[in-house]
């Protein structure tokens, strides 16, 4: 069974210093992903590296501060389909340093701390900040997770929505929008509570399982797949669901007989734009699933209990709600008879 995907519209844990919503008052010292950082007045031109912090700066009505994008799993939310368009998009994925700089950004907000970080593959926060551009990291990957262990990361304490708020909530006094931010936040946090309160009305099996596929470097090779830790375990844990998978990394990779041995009774699999790997391709997923000898006896796959999800919304991001939310509304509709 194929669940339709849904696009919602757009979140408050508002930490104490920004829990009125006041103006705000400059210079603003934040510190962010364990560097300093500090701004005189609101940055007049911002350019992302990752499309979670493109689409909060939109939800923030910031649109006309944005000089350029980059790094896109989905199309944009459809609310903001045509500011989004008058944007120029850098890149599909990792822009180059030249590309960002030649913008003139004042702010360069980024999504992964592996796009700009310590080894950034756009380029390091020092790199930026020596031509006096500053940088932003979305707090949701790197508080409670190590960036240093290669790959995706490693979750140090699971993930949760918080992290995010966080972000918007920080994006909002860097701007001087923070009735703005309070707003968004409040949004997401009723999305919250209303899908796991969908959730606990049903009546699942105790020992409910799933498994996220994320993608793989060929279809025919191992998976990456959600550790227990990160936005989809935390979509699982809020929702009464095992996670098949028990690995602190973000992505780890591991084999379908593994897999197969855990028989998931639910497989939730990353529609995405993006084409670096065969498996991106959500067809090329399904294809794999119901004809691999190994993957096609899984119950899951037998029982037609596989989830379509956008791929941004499996990653520490404002729309991790938005696929809660899809979440409990597949598991209204689907049967789990073993």
């Amino acid at each position: 069974m194929k669940i339709a995907r849904h696009f919602l519209l757009p979140l408050s844990l508002i930490p104490a210093s920004f829990a009125m919503a006041s103006d705000t008052e400059y210079p603003l010292t934040l510190t962010n992903c364990g560097t300093e950082i500090s701004f005189s007045s609101a940055p007049e031109g911002v350019v992302t590296v990752g499309q979670s912090a493109t689409e909060i700066l939109y939800s923030l009505g910031l649109s006309d501060r944005v000089l350029g994008t980059s790094v896109w799993f989905n199309p944009v939310l459809p609310e903001f389909s045509e500011v989004n368009a008058g944007i120029e998009r850098l890149a599909d994925n990792d822009p180059s340093f030249e590309a960002v700089v030649n913008r003139r950004p004042q702010l360069v907000a980024a999504q992964y701390e592996w796009h700009v970080g310590p080894t950034g593959s756009v380029a390091s926060r020092e790199q930026f900040h020596e031509l006096g551009i500053a940088t932003y990291v979305m707090p949701a990957d790197c508080d409670t997770k190590d960036n240093s262990t290669g790959g995706d990361g490693t979750r140090t304490a699971a993930f949760s929505p918080t992290h995010v708020y966080k972000g918007i909530t920080e994006l909002a006094a860097i701007f001087d929008v923070q009735e703005a931010g309070k707003a968004l936040v409040t949004d997401l946090e009723a999305r919250e509570a209303d899908a796991i309160a969908k959730a606990e009305s049903l009546e699942l099996p105790p020992d409910l399982s799933a498994v996220f596929w994320f993608s793989s470097p060929d279809s025919s090779v191992d998976p990456y797949v959600a550790g227990r830790l990160g936005s989809p375990g935390y979509m699982m844990e809020k929702l009464g669901i095992q996670n098949v998978i028990q690995s602190d990394e973000e992505w780890p990779i591991v084999g379908w007989e593994a897999i197969a041995r855990s028989d998931p009774d639910l497989i939730v699999i990353a529609r995405m734009d993006r084409r670096r790997f065969p498996a991106d391709d959500i067809e090329e997923k399904l294809n794999f699933l119901h004809s691999d000898p190994v993957t096609r006896e899984m119950t899951a796959v037998k029982n037609g209990n596989i989830i379509e999800m956008d791929a941004h919304a499996m990653s520490a991001t404002m729309r991790t709600i938005f696929g809660l939310e899809m979440l409990a509304d597949s598991l209204t509709t689907l049967s789990f008879e073993r």
